[in-house]
């Protein structure tokens, strides 16, 4: 699965912990109180920006984190940063999930190359929020949303500067030498944006063939998840910007 999961899709006997970092008090409260209701999910605490999130997220070690993008004194991305890539002797390293009001943000493509799992429009639906969190929690990347393709594609592209698909010597697509002809395939769909399952049904392959492939894709190319895998996808040339799904 690489998008939003149903309602009732995690176990109700694991309890994921949640942080809140955004520096809107009623987006925070709203938020909180929408996931506290829920059996599964337990709101540990509540920052009002960078810096407080990073030093709440240090002591309360929760397994996801919904991050504002713009915030004083310390932004979205500085503190994904911090709480991805960790300094020596700080061995917790919670999922991140970006929130933003825009479509289309170049700070949330930042946030995904460092290894955040995704992001979500505020304006999202509630249950959309819900199935966020426990998509996360459970290690899949939030990548569902024809927006995310969209995103991704627009600054990959931005990046790098209509160069052709052919021809490139980049180190992404020199890595790309290291996949069998097949898991360059399955690394194709991921980018495009397709669940195990989609990929499974296109390439006529059991659903759990299709996840060791993803698992040894990730291994070879030492990538964390499905958000790195689509924007390695794109800077490698693998998938041009403007692509249209086959």
């Amino acid at each position: 699965m690489n998008g939003i999961g149903a309602p009732g899709a995690f176990p109700s006997d694991q309890v994921t912990r949640v942080v809140i970092v955004d520096d809107q008090a009623m987006v925070r409260a709203g938020f909180a109180a929408l996931l506290a209701a829920q059996s599964d999910i337990d709101v540990v605490g509540e920052a009002p920006d960078g810096v407080a999130g990073v030093e709440l997220c240090r002591r309360a070690h929760p397994d996801v984190v919904l991050m504002d993008v713009r915030m004083p004194r310390l932004n979205g991305l500085e503190a994904a940063q911090q709480l991805l890539d960790p300094p020596p002797g700080v061995t917790h390293q919670p999922k991140v999930l970006m929130l933003t009001t825009f479509d289309v943000d170049d700070y949330v493509y930042e946030a995904l190359r460092l290894g955040a799992s995704g992001f979500l429009l505020k304006d999202a639906p509630p249950a959309d929020l819900i199935a966020a969190v426990r998509v996360v929690a459970e290690g899949e990347a939030l990548l569902a949303p024809s927006v995310t393709r969209r995103l991704i594609a627009e600054f990959a592209k931005q990046r790098s500067g209509h160069t052709p698909r052919k021809g490139r010597t980049s180190g992404p697509e020199l890595r790309l030498n290291a996949l069998t002809e097949r898991e360059t395939e399955v690394l194709e769909l991921v980018a495009r944006g397709r669940s195990n399952t989609e990929i499974a049904d296109s390439l006529v392959l059991a659903e759990q063939t299709v996840k060791t492939h993803v698992s040894r894709i990730f291994a070879k190319l030492g990538l964390r998840d499905r958000a790195q895998a689509v924007i390695f996808a794109y800077e490698s040339g693998l998938v041009a910007p403007g692509d249209h799904d086959q």
